[in-house]
């Protein structure tokens, strides 16, 4: 059984990553398939680290449907997601350590992006590991 205070923020982390996803679904979708101003307004970004952030932004939007549904799975989703982010973005800073153009902004973003999903796993992981309270 799930704690009411746990379901409101279940509620409120899903809710989360599902506008977090529809954003970066929108935005990613612009960077790649955009007009050409769209295109070079995105500077000097690195591919696969956009690439990456799309096909994300729409795990997200899974997982926020999960947490909002109380769905174990999606704790256990939302560590994937938090690790295959921390993986891209240290591959990402290979790709600046050895000379490859970057954006600043893509920095932040992948800062973000892997604080929020770490944050989400591990309450998720002790919303839906915690022992059941007696009545």
């Amino acid at each position: 059984m799930i704690r009411t205070t746990d379901t409101k923020l279940l509620l409120a982390a899903g809710v989360f990553a599902m506008l977090f996803g529809a954003l970066t679904i929108l935005a990613g979708g612009r960077a790649l398939f955009g007009d050409e101003a769209a295109r070079a307004a995105v500077g000097d970004a690195v591919p696969f680290v956009l690439i990456f952030n799309f096909a994300a932004g729409f795990v997200y939007v899974i997982a926020g449907v999960g947490l909002v549904a109380h769905r174990r799975w999606a704790a256990r989703l939302s560590m994937v997601i938090a690790l295959a982010t921390a993986l891209v973005f240290a591959a990402f800073a290979v790709h600046v350590a050895s000379g490859g153009g970057f954006e600043m902004r893509t920095v932040a973003a992948m800062t973000l992006r892997t604080s929020v999903w770490i944050a989400i796993a591990i309450f998720a992981h002790r919303v839906f590991t915690r022992p059941a309270r007696s009545p």
